[in-house]
This record gives C-alpha cells, sequence and structure tokens, in this order.
C-alpha cells in the first residue's frame, strides 16, 4: 500500500517532469534530510532524464556516485547508462582551491560545451555539500544568481540539492 509520503513524491514527480517537458530553463533548490530519500529522489531525476532522451549530467561527491551508478545499471541499459556524465562535485566546486563562483562557472562551462555546441539536450543535478555552516551566503547567493543565469541562457533544466541543516539562512 502507498503511503501518503510516496504519494506525494509521485505528484511532485509528475509536476516536475511536466514542468520540465513545458519549459527546459528551470533552476530548482532542493533541500532533503535523509541520504535514503535524496537517493530517490536523484535516481528518478536521473532515469526520467534518460527516458525523455536527455543526457544528464550529475555533479555528485564520489562516495554517493556508486550507489547511484550501482541502482542505476539496474534499470537502464547500457546504451541509456552513457547518457550519464558524472563530475566530482568537490572538483566542480573547489576546482580553484576554493568556493568560488567565476571559477565553477568556468568548470561548468568546460563541462556542457559539447552539449551546447553540438544542440544536445541535458538536464543537471548539482549535490552542493558544505564543510562548515560558517560559509558566506553573499557567495552562496551570487553563485545562485550566476546558476539562473546560465539555466536562462543555456536552456536547461537544473537542480541544486542542499542538505537541510547545511545551508545558511
Amino acid at each position: 500500500m502507498e503511503t501518503i509520503h510516496e504519494r506525494r513524491i509521485d505528484i511532485l514527480k509528475s509536476k516536475m517532469n511536466q514542468l520540465f517537458e513545458d519549459q527546459k530553463n528551470v533552476h530548482v533548490l532542493y533541500s532533503y534530510n535523509e541520504m535514503e530519500n535524496y537517493i530517490k529522489q536523484v535516481l528518478s531525476y536521473i532515469q526520467d532524464g534518460i527516458m525523455a532522451g536527455d543526457y544528464v549530467i550529475l555533479v555528485e561527491n564520489d562516495r554517493i556516485y556508486p550507489i547511484i551508478q550501482k541502482e542505476l545499471s539496474t534499470r537502464l541499459t547500457k546504451d541509456q547508462m552513457k547518457l550519464l556524465h558524472f563530475v566530482n562535485n568537490f572538483d566542480f566546486y573547489c576546482s580553484s582551491g576554493s568556493y568560488h563562483p567565476p571559477a565553477i562557472e568556468e568548470y561548468f562551462n568546460k563541462t556542457v560545451q559539447p552539449y551546447v555546441e553540438n544542440k544536445i539536450s541535458f538536464r543537471s543535478w548539482a549535490h552542493v555539500e558544505w564543510a562548515t555552516l560558517e560559509e558566506p551566503l553573499h557567495i552562496i547567493e551570487e553563485f545562485e544568481r550566476t546558476v539562473d543565469k546560465a539555466v536562462n541562457l543555456l536552456s536547461f533544466p537544473l537542480i541544486c540539492a542542499y542538505k537541510k541543516g547545511c545551508q545558511t539562512t
């Protein structure tokens, strides 16, 4: 029997998929509590994207990615798995040695360049992790504004996932 929580997730998933069909330039901030729910959401997002014919750029940490990859390998064919592009989130967010939005933007542009140049449809999921709760809010806000511009310019859906309690508000 389906729980109320599972029903809400199905409704949200359906509405989100409809939103991505209607409008490609969507930037969603996703806040999660439990890792199990996080993994279910990222798996669903990747699988739905691949089934829609999109490449999926997954910015994830190297501890969680093998869990995601293992589960996806039971749900998708080898050819479908080729539509998933993994980017280590530590490398992505700290390529300049620290969290620096212009460096992140440059890394992102290099990552999506082949898709943009070849007019290949893609979507992205970015797991944003903070070592401490002391990260300056202005850096996060600057980064999210930069991301909004990229989403609108390149017209692709993006989910930025933050763990509740680790975000600065």
